[in-house]
């Protein structure tokens, strides 16, 4: 069975794509959570992972680093996980690629961590100029192909792709048109991200990096997670 590494809920989005994909398309697997380390996390992640980096997949002998790496090799084991559609599948696998390497500001301002709401100092020229993308390529996608996903009728993996900025866009409280936020919360809604978001509140580590970055763009008004470990 897969073997599916991942860091802590709450903060590691890179972890989320390949889990919420999974869960969503009832491939079975293994969860190992191993939780962020102070300083440097390589050491004990490479212990798993080439890179010393999550999220990884081990299946057998296989081992598969980056997200859209584990992506592309389940696509080549499940059928489907790709729109069927020419069109959808080519424009899916674009967008996909566009979240993969792009939105460095979205990145940065808006780290994840789904159990605090924030309020930024200042939004930036380019920050509002991701969100804009973010919400053109989204209403396109819905447009083109019919939803209620963005290739079409199923959740697949360019909608794995965009599960974390959903909770970004809680988290931010981040403005978006109806068709957008109608999509937004329609990921929200899943029931693997609503077990997902469950677990990283229950969480009680925390992550002095992660949380440093957060409150250099801005301030944290609640924090509904467990209370951390002592």
């Amino acid at each position: 069975m897969y073997e599916l590494y991942i860091a802590n809920k709450n903060y590691s989005s890179w972890s989320l794509r390949p889990w919420v994909l999974m869960k969503t398309r009832d491939i079975a697997f293994v969860e190992r959570l191993v939780p962020f380390q102070p300083g440097s996390n390589f050491d004990a992640f490479r212990r798993f992972s080439p890179t010393g980096k999550v999220p990884c997949l081990r299946d057998g002998d296989t081992v598969v680093w980056d997200s859209l790496g584990i992506a592309g090799y389940l696509a080549e084991k499940h059928a489907d996980l790709w729109p069927r559609d020419v069109a959808a599948r080519t424009w899916s696998r674009c967008a996909a690629a566009e979240m993969h390497s792009g939105f460095a500001a979205l990145r940065n301002h808006c780290g994840m961590s789904l159990g605090v709401r924030v309020r930024l100092r200042e939004w930036p020229t380019a920050l509002q100029a991701d969100i804009v993308r973010l919400e053109e390529l989204w209403n396109e996608g819905l447009a083109r192909f019919g939803g209620p996903f963005l290739g079409g009728g199923d959740f697949t993996i360019v909608d794995a792709f965009f599960c974390p900025v959903a909770f970004r866009v809680v988290t931010y409280d981040i403005q978006l048109g109806a068709t957008a936020a109608s999509y937004v919360e329609r990921l929200l809604q899943l029931p693997a991200m609503r077990e997902w978001q469950a677990a990283g509140l229950a969480e009680r580590w925390r992550d002095a990096s992660h949380d440093l970055e957060i409150q250099q763009y801005g301030e944290v008004i609640a924090d509904l997670r467990a209370p951390a470990a002592a």
